[in-house]
């Protein structure tokens, strides 16, 4: 072998040597993990990803627009040619950087459009010999570019990742425990059990709760018990004697969404267990009706009916009865009430018709008392002004009259008359405080036969309610009626009647009521008159929501100048009340 085939074999050796140290050297440099890389690490939702997608390529804009600006500030500085390159010793050369491949492997790699090569070519450096000044200004400005770009882009990433933490929409992946650390929604909480609720104290715990009848709700109450009286039938005559006493009350209100109702009565049965025989029942019952129109306009309708036995203490006196004759009643209203401005218009129509019953004698027969039949017609105009919301005085005209259903009593007397009145008062609304009506005037009935004198005089009617504190409760009422008569030569009585009732709330289940009473009975004709003073007082101590027991103390007394009227009564109370 020659010594030129020898030194090509080495040649060879040599280059192949030099490859495989290259191809070493490549796969031992470090590089990092494509997970890293990819900055794949944990759970990215797809809010994530689309966040980051267009933040690089708001990113890239950005710097693609400041490169475009840096290099056409560079083309027009440099309008002037380059110089050519000038060696500065002897030997040096020019980089030859577009010279031909000459198969070495120490060749500048060539530029590929490959899309399958694992890493992209950067583009050959140009060599600073072969730059002129100018190319090295716009090298200068194209790194002050880039320095610019990167911190810009660096306060855009901040400015991002601070909007993407607000923006509700385009908001921070969460972890995959923080569903784990957030509260509760307070309705799927747990809840304690409903007998360990604190339930709210309730204002009347013994109140009865009633029973719903369709649209309305009552509430009844029973009460038994019994009664020892001095003065069974409250007469001058009267006698001690015990009585079993029965009370059934109730009340029954609406529950309509607008307008409104409500029903109020009472029975009493009397029955003597020993003693002086008596045996009477009476009751009452009463209804109203609100209905509320347009324009300030409101209706009130009122109908009510009463049956009991006269009183021993009435003005007309029967000779030789055993037995009171029951008196019915029956009664109703119709109002109309408007409101212009602070005026106050009411007009109110009313008709009231007693009916008299027989009165049993002690000598076996009885007595008719169908002349003492009557009804009275009322209209009644009221007029105020609202001074304030808690006072509107008001002044009312009430003609009426009067027809009996005989035109000529037993004694041949004609009964009926005619009525007229006017009064002045004023309305009180200071809510729970206080609250009501009173008034005075005058009030005269002309009866149609000559030989009888009218009835003619002042007129004094209240009705209020006052509360000082809470669960104490003072009214006042007062009342003028005009009682008409069969007698001989006379033309009737007034009757003024007057109330002064307290009830306190001692305890939750303990109440105590208390009353006075007076009245006075004036005689047309003559100068009789009746002097009447009660006092009640009771207490009642309810066991539990539906039954209690109840008692009451009570004392009248009636003074007359007229002979065989004076009488005194007192009577005590024991009994169980039973509500549902």
């Amino acid at each position: 072998m020659s010594g030129a085939e020898k030194k090509t074999r080495r040649n060879g050796k040599a280059a192949c040597a030099l490859l495989l140290a290259t191809s070493v050297f490549a796969l031992l440099r470090p590089a990092q993990a494509y997970a890293q890389v990819t900055e794949l690490r944990g759970e990215v939702s797809e809010s994530a990803i689309l966040d980051d997608q267009q933040r690089k390529t708001r990113q890239l804009s950005l710097a693609n627009a400041q490169d475009q600006t840096a290099q056409a500030g560079a083309t027009s500085q440099s309008t002037a040619p380059t110089p050519a390159y000038q060696p500065a010793s002897p030997g040096a050369v020019q980089d030859d950087d577009t010279g031909p491949a000459t198969g070495s492997i120490f060749d500048p790699p060539e530029a590929t459009d490959d899309p399958f090569a694992d890493t992209p070519v950067p583009p050959p450096r140009p060599s600073s010999a072969t730059q002129g000044p100018a190319d090295q200004d716009e090298a200068a400005e194209t790194r002050a570019a880039e320095t610019q770009a990167a911190a810009t882009t660096a306060t855009m990433d901040d400015e991002d990742t601070a909007e993407t933490d607000q923006d509700p929409i385009n908001s921070r992946a969460v972890t995959i425990d923080s569903a784990d650390r957030q509260p509760l929604d307070p309705g799927a909480e747990r809840v304690e059990a409903i007998e360990g609720r604190n339930r709210r104290a309730e204002d009347d715990p013994f109140a009865a709760t009633g029973i719903k009848l369709g649209s309305f709700v009552i509430r009844p109450t029973l009460e038994q018990g019994l009664r020892a009286s001095s003065n069974a039938d409250l007469s001058s005559e009267g006698k001690p004697a015990l009585l079993s006493e029965t009370t059934l009350r109730f009340n029954a209100i609406s529950d309509w969404r607008e307008n409104s109702a409500v029903v109020d009565g009472y029975g009493t049965f009397l029955k003597t267990l020993s003693g002086d025989e008596v045996e009477e029942a009476r009751g009452r019952v009463d209804g109203t009706l609100n209905v509320d129109f347009d324009n300030d306009l409101r209706a009130i309708a009122r109908l009510g009916y009463e049956a009991a036995p006269e009183s021993a203490s009435s003005p007309v006196v029967i000779e030789g009865t055993v037995e009171q004759p029951v008196r019915q009643t029956i009664d109703g209203s119709l109002a109309v009430e408007k409101d212009a401005g602070k005026m106050r218009f009411a007009l109110t129509g009313a008709v009231e018709h007693d009916i008299y019953g027989d009165a049993r004698l002690s000598t076996g027969g009885t007595l008719s008392q169908k002349d003492r039949d009557s009804t009275l017609y009322t209209a009644t105009l009221r007029t105020g002004y609202e001074i304030s919301p808690a006072i509107t005085p008001f002044t009312e005209v009430e003609i009426g009259r009067r027809v009996y259903d005989l035109r000529v009593d037993s004694n041949g007397f004609e009964r009926s008359s005619t009525r007229l009145g006017v009064r002045a008062g004023a309305e009180l609304d200071l809510g729970e405080k206080l609250a009501g009506e009173f008034s005075a005037g005058w009030l005269r009935e002309a009866i149609d036969d000559d030989r009888l004198s009218a009835i003619s005089g002042a007129t004094v009617n209240a009705d209020l309610r006052w509360s000082p504190e809470r669960g104490t409760t003072i009214g006042l009422t007062g009342q003028t009626t005009v009682e008409g008569t069969t007698t001989a030569n006379e033309s009737g009585t007034i009757l003024y009647s007057g109330r002064l009732t307290g009830e306190r709330e001692i305890r939750a289940n303990l109440t105590g009521n208390a009353a006075l009473g007076v009245d006075w009975r004036d005689y047309i004709g003559s100068d009789g008159h009746d002097l009447m003073l009660s006092a009640e007082a009771g207490l009642t101590w309810w066991l539990n929501r539906y039954a209690g027991l109840t008692t009451r103390a009570r004392t009248e007394k009636q003074i007359s100048n007229l002979e065989g009227r004076d009488y005194t009564a007192h009577s005590i109370f024991v009994g169980v009340t039973l509500q549902p």
